[in-house]
């Protein structure tokens, strides 16, 4: 055989393969790679979107925490408030209390007063009635004389 023959059937050989290979083989390949390098650039494509995402929710997070913060100082505030509010009327109502107390004693005090400055006076009638016995040296009827008496209790 001649060189050139087998040279000229390996070269249709050759090309014959790199057709079969571009046809069947290479295609498919090519679509495989193709898609593979699609869903790569898909999946770094929701990469930074997922981080974009997560700074974002990172981001409302820390408001969310300020506000509940916030929130938080302002219910302190007003339960303080209304602590405050509680306590000055408990002191006005004890203040209150206290008040009504020292009138109910002052009344009783005053009371207790007349009733010693009532047994002072009939004391007092029946000592002047012993005395002006003895200095009239006879006795003197209190009932006959009860106006007399009164009226010198009512001056003493």
């Amino acid at each position: 055989m001649n060189i050139t023959v087998t040279l000229f059937a390996q070269m249709i050989a050759f090309g014959l393969l790199i057709w079969f290979v571009n046809k069947v083989m290479w295609g498919p390949l090519s679509a495989l790679m193709e898609a593979r390098q699609k869903r790569i650039a898909d999946g770094l494509s929701a990469a930074e979107k997922g981080k974009h995402e997560q700074e974002l929710a990172e981001k409302r997070a820390i408001e969310v925490i300020k506000e509940a913060k916030d929130q938080a100082q302002e219910i302190v505030a007003h339960g303080q408030k209304r602590a405050a509010e509680i306590v000055d009327e408990a002191k006005e109502t004890a203040r209150a209390e206290g008040d009504r107390i020292i009138a109910a004693a002052n009344a009783e005090i005053e009371r207790e007063v007349t009733q010693a400055k009532e047994a002072l006076r009939a004391q007092v009638a029946a000592l002047a009635v012993a005395g002006a016995e003895k200095v009239l040296k006879r006795e003197i009827d209190a009932k006959a004389h009860e106006d007399l008496l009164k009226d010198l209790a009512a001056q003493i």
